[in-house]
């Protein structure tokens, strides 16, 4: 994933408060990202390790699976010798404790401790560990997101998204912003493969799948959109989706997703987080400028980095207040692109099931969408290439 974070962290717990403190714990350092409850699972904690990169894991005990939980401590270890393993538990139980040291747990950890203790032990264990290179064949990831609900952001993850792809590079447009589906609908296509399905099938996720049940436009522009029937993003755990964006990435060179309209969420964090570039999506609407700015006071309340933000104002008018300069020094970013509103275009597009590159090549909001979607394209060229799905496919 991005070195926006300094580390990911992985954490078996005995409920979600207990997960909730661990994350506000290590806010600053970086992402908890939930592995299951209670004694977990082996296969699942090893198989997020590997796509997370993490070198730290958390792991909760209690007297009623202590036996179950100090097993998987235990093969965790073997499986991977150089990861280090802190337990959690009831800081009074000394029977707890020594069981956690047993299995070869590094130390342990009273739930409830405070969250300067817990950051200062990760902090030295961070030290002695040996650092964890993310892999180099890993394609690039761009978010939309902004809290405003309409078509406008799948059709700007759209364009962005085709050019991308018109670069030469293989690019994954996954829309999962509201409404859902738009993105399909803009261009009048139609899907039987969503993004529900692609987390139920996740370790068949191959170039054969990937050829022969994923949608694509004309320019060979993938697109994994939300169903009606597919759970919010909100019922996604952080764990399925690493494993899920970890599959596309070995794929795919670029993915872009649309995440406009998204509740907060651990999943939108998630995403968030993790991306190479956030492209933060709002106009010059004071109210929504309001809310855009809740959310993000709120993640950098709790710590998040964001860094990797830019601002994209769209629809926007020059003889307007707040104009840009405002808007930058609200959200405290640099702004990447302002967007015309050109209204008549934007509903041609959207009624026709056509781009503004084939209806309108020479208006403005046209060009600038080209020029993001380059700059987009620019900053992946860099990444080592994985191999394309048609690559794969024939073998090469």
């Amino acid at each position: 994933m991005s070195q926006n974070l300094s580390q990911t962290f992985l954490a078996i717990t005995r409920n979600s408060t207990d997960l909730e403190w661990l994350q506000g714990a290590l806010a600053p350092l970086g992402q908890v990202v939930s592995a299951g409850a209670g004694a977990g699972s082996l296969d699942e904690l090893l198989a997020l390790v590997d796509v997370t990169f993490a070198n730290l894991v958390f792991v909760g005990l209690d007297r009623e699976h202590v036996v179950a939980q100090c097993a998987l401590i235990e093969g965790a270890l073997e499986a991977k010798p150089m990861l280090a393993i802190v337990a959690l538990g009831d800081g009074m139980d000394n029977q707890l404790v020594l069981n956690a040291m047993r299995a070869g747990a590094r130390d342990f950890v009273a739930y409830g401790s405070r969250s300067s203790e817990v950051a200062g032990l990760v902090r030295r264990l961070s030290k002695r560990l040996p650092p964890v290179a993310p892999s180099n064949h890993l394609g690039g990831l761009t978010v939309l997101y902004g809290v405003q609900s309409n078509a406008d952001g799948a059709l700007l993850a759209n364009h962005m998204a085709q050019v991308v792809q018109k670069s030469g590079q293989q690019t994954l447009l996954l829309d999962l912003g509201l409404p859902r589906g738009d993105s399909l609908a803009l261009l009048g296509l139609e899907s039987s493969f969503h993004f529900g399905d692609a987390l139920r099938h996740v370790r068949r996720l191959d170039a054969t799948l990937i050829d022969s049940a994923f949608t694509r436009c004309e320019v060979g522009l993938r697109i994994l959109a939300y169903a009606n029937t597919d759970e919010p993003l909100e019922h996604t755990s952080a764990a399925e989706l690493y494993m899920l964006l970890s599959a596309l990435r070995q794929h795919f060179q670029h993915i872009v997703v649309n995440l406009t309209g998204q509740p907060d969420s651990e999943a939108l964090r998630t995403f968030v987080s993790h991306c190479d570039k956030l492209l933060w999506y709002t106009d010059q609407n004071v109210l929504d400028c309001r809310r855009n700015l809740a959310v993000l006071n709120l993640w950098r309340e709790k710590g998040m980095k964001l860094d990797h933000a830019k601002l994209l104002v769209d629809r926007y008018l020059r003889t307007v207040a707040p104009d840009s300069d405002a808007l930058g020094k609200s959200f405290g970013m640099e702004i990447i692109a302002t967007l015309a509103y050109s209204p008549e275009v934007r509903l041609n597009a959207k009624n026709q099931g056509v781009t503004l590159f084939e209806l309108a090549p020479r208006e403005v909001l046209t060009q600038s969408l080209r020029t993001l979607g380059e700059r987009l394209a620019k900053r992946s060229e860099s990444l080592a290439k994985p191999k394309s799905w048609f690559s794969r496919l024939r073998g090469a």
